[in-house]
């Protein structure tokens, strides 16, 4: 990362292309535009590169494998394991920055994308000290698929005198300092969560209002990523039956347990909900240990209790809403049409909206194959696609 001057003030008013973001969505399409012969300026409000990853809870790995989870033009080092740990992937992506020599202004926030007559992107910035706006032709918008925590509004939450946090403030259990928890949601960040408080001894409920699709992260030393990239040419129907059998003899009947088969295939409920399954890795032996019990979906909240869907209080010492993240991109590009209703970008990587050339949105596309996979391949398309069009202007 280049330390020559990243100050606010220093940051110009043109630029060959502006980075939205210094995660490894934004780090990847940096060095990408870099080897395309681009001088390309990152922006980020936080204060480190990967700033989502310190947030996240201390037991978390990479779910996909360190061999196919590397961004283009340095390899994550073999000495990271198989899964890669939270804070080693931190370390790869400052060591990622300070390989490509990326240009990264931290503690600078994009306020606006607007499009200008002659058809190149204003792109207003803030600081702690300064403001301005910098006119660049392409722009890359990489904030992140998990930008801005969702929270239900559950009935009477104002009026709950307990604990209620969202799972990106969970680090782990000594830290939460609760024995009886309430986790609401069981995709990955809920179950992970829930499996690592029941084996620190706490108690634990798992709130469900839909059953999960629970995959293995590894099935006979295979990766997961690697089967599911073998069926990614079959047809939807297909892909699922071959994951409902994978399922059904590596996961097994968890109905036991109180989570009976997800209603939709593992492929339908991607394409149809955006939902990635649950990737197992310490919830199946809770659930069977008895460590973690599922209990129906949060309807409402008292002043003292939580109060499920079949009418059941529960009174616990503290409620992890692990209800998942919006991408937030509304404020940034609200006004430029987009967006789907779904608040995710209409076009991801190289695809251009009409009227809106030079605009990129990278990271939004989470395919099964894995979201840092498809970052190498999806940065690469858009350095290609920028390189041609500057070549033609």
């Amino acid at each position: 990362m280049s330390m020559e001057d990243t100050s606010a003030a220093a940051v110009p008013a043109l630029a060959d292309a502006v980075v939205i973001g210094a995660g490894p969505a934004g780090l990847a399409a940096a060095a990408e535009l870099r080897r395309a012969g681009f001088a390309p300026l990152v922006f980020d409000e936080a204060q480190e590169v990967g700033s989502s990853w310190a947030r996240h809870y201390d037991r978390l790995h990479l779910h996909t494998a360190r061999t196919m989870s590397s961004l283009p033009g340095l390899v994550i080092p073999r000495t990271y394991g198989r899964w890669v740990a939270r804070d080693d992937f931190r370390a790869y992506l400052r060591d990622y920055a300070d390989h490509h020599r990326l240009d990264v202004r931290l503690g600078v926030t994009a306020t606006s994308v607007d499009q200008r007559d002659d058809g190149d992107w204003d792109i207003g910035w803030r600081s702690a000290t300064s403001t301005g706006t910098i006119v660049t032709p392409l722009t890359v918008v990489a904030t992140g698929y998990n930008h801005s925590r969702r929270v239900p509004r559950w009935p009477g939450l104002e009026s709950y005198g307990g604990r209620v946090i969202h799972s990106s403030d969970y680090r782990n259990p000594a830290e939460l300092g609760a024995h009886r928890v309430l986790v609401v949601g069981p995709g990955n960040s809920g179950s992970e969560i829930a499996a690592d408080l029941a084996e620190s001894g706490a108690v634990v409920q798992l709130s469900v209002r839909t059953p999960p699709n629970i995959v293995r992260r590894q099935v006979a030393g295979i990766p997961g990523q690697v089967l599911v990239l073998s069926i990614s040419p079959l047809s939807t129907a297909m892909g699922d039956r071959v994951a409902r059998v994978l399922q059904r003899f590596t996961v097994g009947d968890l109905s036991r347990f109180g989570l009976p088969p997800a209603p939709r295939g593992v492929v339908t409920q991607m394409e149809r909900d955006d939902v990635t399954p649950t990737i197992d890795v310490g919830l199946i032996a809770a659930l069977r240990s008895g460590s973690v019990t599922v209990v129906p979906a949060v309807a409402s909240f008292t002043a003292d209790s939580v109060t499920l869907a079949d009418g059941t209080e529960v009174l616990v010492d503290a409620v992890i809403v692990a209800t998942g993240f919006s991408r937030g991109l509304e404020a940034l590009v609200g006004a430029l049409a987009v967006l789907a209703p779904s608040g995710r970008p209409l076009v991801n990587a190289a695809a251009q909206l009409p009227g809106r050339a030079g605009l990129y949105f990278l990271g939004y596309s989470n395919p099964l194959s894995g979201n840092i996979r498809q970052l190498k391949i999806d940065a690469r398309a858009i350095a290609r696609h920028a390189r041609r069009r500057i070549a033609r202007t």
